[in-house]
């Protein structure tokens, strides 16, 4: 996992990316870069370490240009090294790159770039896609053709923003989350709302197998087939803003402190009302998540099978694309995620869909692509999590769970949240 970001307009644009790529640090620490456009050229700064020792170091923030990519990695391919660290440029040094994701056929792709002369300075699949643009644009001269020819011959889930020498910026999304931001007389491009959060709340969700253009003409948004794809413009609730770790060391410790409260905040009693019918309705039942989500979904089965004796089938989500069938048609799926963009669960939920499955998803961000997927959609409503480890998002989806259990079995445990609370603040007060 890794952050990606990307930023058009009038201001600056190497202390935007610098101040996004920290908020979105969660994603990957390992080596973090810039490149911005300045005076028809590609000026590109990267290095190992954390954004602000690498940007204490080389003076990311002080590249010039109004226009840039930037990148933190988390790395997958190769050793970490400068060389390694995004972005990458093409042979040209006319294109950057930066990435997300993996890319399984990329020693097919530099075997065949290598025999057209292209030379490679990393380990990294990225520098292959950089190159692979660079061939698609020298023959056909034309962004939008070289970014179709690109993504069908790409193999993998990704999603990557690539700076042309122009000026022109291009975000592609393939299982891998990439959102815009529309801002007065600029554009953003972000893995995580929280890169330009700060900036502004008006977002466009790019749908799976979307890319969009960014250029003097505005925003441009097409699928991967060339055709034009209408966007909608939505309201991010501004408590993603709110990321800062006060006087806490790292932000799990905050986000540990935060239970009490988060534990009180989970779901609503309408949401919990709606998946008890979605429940009750089902032909048949499933529940998947992926790391800690899974956990919570192996609790789920546990509780619904002992307090409502209801029989619920866990599915790990990175397993199911090994056995399709396994979800039987017209079925019901109960997807959890604190993010709602893991790969693992919406393919999860991919494969389900196509067995005409209906779609329950327990999830903290309201506009991440798990929820556009889903037919009902229950909240967390615990704020950001910034933490690698899940501590308040896997509390509050028990809270959900449970809540869920007790509508079904007609209040037969009756839990006190209050007192709940109340214990897990007096458990953290003494340590």
């Amino acid at each position: 996992m890794c952050s990606i970001i990307g930023y058009r307009g009038k201001n600056s644009a190497a202390p935007i990316l610098v101040n996004g790529l920290q908020r979105m640090e969660y994603r990957g620490y390992d080596s973090v870069g810039i490149a911005t456009k300045s005076k028809n050229q590609i000026l590109l700064r990267k290095g190992v370490g954390k954004v602000m020792e690498v940007n204490n170091a080389i003076q990311l923030d002080k590249l010039p240009g109004n226009i840039g990519i930037g990148h933190t990695r988390w790395a997958t391919h190769g050793k970490v090294t400068e060389k390694n660290a995004h972005p990458h440029s093409s042979n040209s040094g006319k294109i950057a790159i930066v990435h997300n994701g993996i890319i399984e056929n990329f020693e097919e792709l530099k075997s065949n770039l290598q025999k057209k002369g292209f030379d490679f300075h990393s380990e990294t699949d990225t520098e292959v896609i950089a190159n692979l643009i660079q061939l698609n644009f020298d023959e056909a001269q034309d962004v939008k053709q070289a970014i179709i020819k690109t993504v069908a011959q790409l193999k993998g889930h990704y999603s990557f923003v690539v700076i042309f020498e122009d000026g022109t910026i291009v975000g592609a999304r393939f299982h891998e989350p990439l959102i815009v931001g529309v801002g007065k007389n600029s554009y953003y491009l972000s893995s995580d709302v929280l890169g330009f959060i700060e900036k502004t709340d008006d977002a466009i969700y790019l749908d799976n197998e979307d890319f969009v253009i960014l250029n003097d003409a505005g925003i441009h948004i097409f699928g991967f087939d060339g055709s034009s794809v209408k966007y909608q413009i939505t309201k991010v609730s501004k408590e993603f803003a709110d990321v800062y770790k006060g006087d806490y060391a790292h932000f799990t410790l905050k986000e540990i402190s935060e239970q009490p409260d988060s534990i009180l905040q989970a779901g609503n009693n309408d949401q919990i009302q709606q998946f008890v019918d979605g429940i009750k309705q089902a032909k048949n039942l499933y529940i998947t998540g992926s790391g800690t989500s899974y956990n919570a979904a192996e609790i789920a089965k546990y509780l619904m099978s002992k307090f409502a004796k209801i029989k619920i089938n866990t599915v790990i989500a990175s397993e199911l694309a090994f056995s399709p069938d396994d979800i039987e048609q017209n079925s019901t799926l109960v997807a959890i995620s604190q993010s709602g963009e893991s790969a693992d669960v919406l393919e999860a939920v991919k494969i389900a869909k196509e067995s005409n499955a209906s779609i329950l998803s327990i999830v903290n961000h309201l506009n991440s692509s798990l929820s556009q997927e889903s037919s009902l959609v229950m909240g967390l409503n615990c704020g950001p999590e910034i933490g690698v480890a899940a501590t308040k998002s896997f509390t509050s989806q028990l809270t959900i769970l449970y809540k869920i259990t007790d509508k079904l079995c007609n209040g037969c445990i009756n839990p006190d949240w209050e007192k709940v609370s109340s214990m897990v603040s007096q458990i953290l007060s003494n340590h």
